[in-house]
């Protein structure tokens, strides 16, 4: 997906993994409010600047809400108030919901759990919601890239199942780690684009400045923060987790500052 015209202010979002009382209180602290219409069965949303929020995905599974996270997600992105990319968890969910087969783990049966008591009406409008997600999305003329997983500059605005499964995924060696995990590539090492990429799919402490790239995926799931990035201003802002609601198999990547 492509905005070019959209030049923010823009408040990036790292993966929600369905906690929802940690992402109403960080929209809350970015100057939006937010209320449930009982009635209609929607969120309303008021923010009290022209910011736009963008989500870098994996909005569901391992949390305590999903649901809740993917129907406030969709009705800020109905009024024009966010955007939404992708993640694997959310393209996984999407599959299941299509009635394709998915081994329903790492997090995903919470999510299943969760949504027995949401009618066919929800559950019909969140798979057309998921399936409409595009994998990345660039804005102003091209300086801002958002992907899950992150994406090589070569790639930017390519649309193919390969750069969708980058976007997802990120790239990985194709072995195995002792956990049974893919193992990934760092691939923001290497980057030189021009772009600024923003992404999250791994968990790390701290969220980092590596050669125009930030991965502000700071692991609320798990205990950590909630965090979201301001651009163009290049503001931090996070909420702590109010619990830990899942245990990570994969470490926190700790980068290290170099002088």
């Amino acid at each position: 997906m492509e905005l070019p015209e959209l030049h923010g202010p823009f408040h990036i979002i790292g993966d929600v993994h369905g906690c929802f009382g940690e992402l109403v209180a960080l929209l809350e602290q970015l100057n939006f409010e937010i209320n449930f219409n009982q009635e209609q069965q929607r969120y309303e949303i008021r923010r009290t600047d022209e910011s736009i929020i963008l989500f870098v995905g994996d909005l569901v599974d391992r949390g305590p809400n999903s649901p809740e996270v993917v129907r406030l997600v969709m009705d800020m992105v109905d009024a024009g108030l966010a955007y939404c990319v992708s993640g694997n968890h959310d393209d996984k969910l999407l599959r299941m919901l299509q009635g394709r087969s998915v081994r329903v783990r790492h997090g995903l049966e919470v999510t299943v759990e969760q949504l027995k008591s949401y009618d066919t009406k929800f559950k019909e409008r969140m798979k057309l919601f998921l399936a409409e997600l595009p994998h990345h999305i660039i804005l102003d003329e091209g300086r801002l890239v958002v992907a899950h997983a992150g994406l090589e500059e070569h790639h930017h605005g390519r649309n193919n199942r390969d750069v969708r499964d980058l976007c997802l995924y990120g790239p990985t060696t194709g072995d195995t780690d002792e956990h049974g995990l893919p193992i990934r590539l760092d691939w923001a090492a290497e980057y030189c684009g021009k772009a600024i990429v923003v992404y999250g799919h791994t968990p790390v402490h701290e969220p980092l400045w590596r050669n125009n790239t930030i991965n502000i995926d700071t692991g609320c799931v798990f205990g950590g923060r909630l965090t979201a990035l301001t651009y163009p201003d290049h503001l931090l802002h996070s909420v702590d987790s109010f619990d830990t609601y899942a245990t990570s198999i994969r470490p926190f990547i700790r980068y290290h500052h170099h002088h």
